[in-house]
């Protein structure tokens, strides 16, 4: 239960930051969004996670199993992008944060920064702890996420004499969509159900690590599926202004429905998710720059580890530095900057599985894709595919995408410069 909680707060953290995406696309694109987006982009990003871990359950993930398919060149771009865009993933949490304590104490804006420094360093206090602390926070902060989703909708119905008629089901409908409308629903959409890969950073961490991770992978989807229905389902049923609903959040919509108090439990569900959140992806992420200083990639004093917990102590301050800086950035910038760069480094892990089939085909998988060596490029085709059409709507939507675009685009060329440094350093 512990690890479903870390990988269900890895991944969601509730429907917390899902509140744009009906004002991109209407409660009809929205319903759609979110029954073909799982189903094109995250079913094969599971499976293949899910078999590349059951071959390689080791600390770094990702990274282990992209360095024994293509090299240590496209191993050092997958560990380099992964840790720049967790660095984006992770400064958004802290925000999110402080946005909903200020539907509590509306001046605690004013201390914005301050506050997102206390949870990026009390989340670093944490992590250093281990992954223990972590799964123990992540099971009360998942609970305290989905309770007021759960209770609304209880209270919805109830108010309308218990009849669960009076819930509306909005049909699934892409019709009448910009391409820029699209792009930037699909962002919303891909973001919320971003980062299975990133849970296996720590495998070695887990008991009985392959059984565990496909009981928790499971169980963790179907419950921010169901939590992100019954948030897109209320939302079109009380008829609230979309535009409203960006701008001030679920909290507003509990209100509507409930109450003060109920708008009040959905902004501690808020907070909930924002710490948890942070300190999962954090615990995720930490373990990647160690792995690469192993293999000469960063200098070795990123390798220390906490003289009691054994944790990588080095860098988690690092990473709690850089975060530091990123929190001035705009919630739709990280999240473009964000996606690209995921979708960057997620290609590279589907080609190594591929690779790997090919290569290793005897090599023990107690979890295999069930499908032939020959399909899976064509079956992987499909979430690249759904990433394309993000990224050619959100570029030429004028309000957002410009500048994170080409920081992000940015992002990826650098992996090539930096590893001509980092070549010629590893052969002095």
């Amino acid at each position: 239960m512990q690890l479903a909680a870390v990988v269900m707060m890895t991944i969601s953290g509730g429907p917390y930051g899902l509140e744009p995406l009906m004002n991109y696309v209407g409660s009809h694109g929205a319903m759609a969004l979110l029954l073909i987006t799982p189903l094109l982009w995250d079913i094969p990003t599971m499976l293949a996670v899910l078999e590349l871990n059951s071959m390689m359950p080791v600390t770094g993930g990702y990274y282990q199993w992209v360095k024994r398919a293509l090299g240590l060149r496209f191993a050092w771009y997958e560990g380099l992008w992964t840790w720049l865009y967790t660095f984006v993933d992770l400064a958004i949490y802290p925000v999110l944060f402080v946005e909903y304590v200020s539907f509590l104490v509306p001046e605690v804006i004013a201390f914005k920064i301050p506050l997102c420094l206390l949870i990026i360093w009390s989340s670093a206090y944490l992590n250093i702890r281990g992954i223990v602390p972590v799964g123990k926070a992540s099971e009360v902060l998942g609970l305290a996420v989905i309770t007021p989703f759960v209770v609304m909708l209880g209270v919805y119905v109830w108010n309308h004499g218990g009849s669960v008629a009076a819930v509306s089901l909005p049909s699934p409908s892409l019709e009448n969509l910009s391409l820029a409308s699209l792009g930037m629903g699909l962002y919303t959409v891909m973001w919320n159900f971003l980062g299975w890969d990133n849970v296996t950073t720590y495998a070695d961490e887990v008991a009985k690590p392959v059984r565990s991770y496909v009981r928790s992978v499971g169980t963790s989807f179907v419950v921010i599926f169901i939590i992100y229905f019954i948030a897109i389902v209320l939302a079109s049923s009380t008829g609230v202004s979309f535009s409203e609903l960006e701008d001030r959040g679920f909290p507003m919509l509990g209100t509507m429905i409930g109450g003060r108090w109920l708008g009040m439990l959905v902004a501690l569900g808020g907070m909930a998710s924002g710490l948890g959140l942070y300190s999962s992806v954090l615990l995720s992420v930490s373990r990647i720059p160690k792995v690469m200083a192993e293999d000469r990639l960063l200098p070795a004093m990123v390798m220390r580890e906490h003289p009691r917990y054994g944790t990588p102590v080095t860098s988690i301050l690092i990473c709690s530095v850089v975060v530091s800086i990123m929190i001035v950035l705009s919630f739709a910038e990280l999240l473009i900057m964000d996606v690209i760069i995921y979708g960057a480094a997620l290609s590279l892990e589907f080609v190594a599985l591929v690779v790997l089939r090919h290569r290793e085909p005897h090599a023990p998988r107690p979890f295999r894709i069930p499908l032939p060596t020959k399909v899976l490029p064509f079956f992987f085709i499909i979430p690249m595919l759904v990433y394309a059409t993000a990224l050619v709507g959100v570029s030429i939507s004028e309000e957002h995408a410009f500048l994170p675009t080409m920081i992000a685009l940015g992002v990826l060329v650098l992996g090539e410069v930096l590893w001509q440094v980092v070549r010629r350093y590893r052969t002095d």
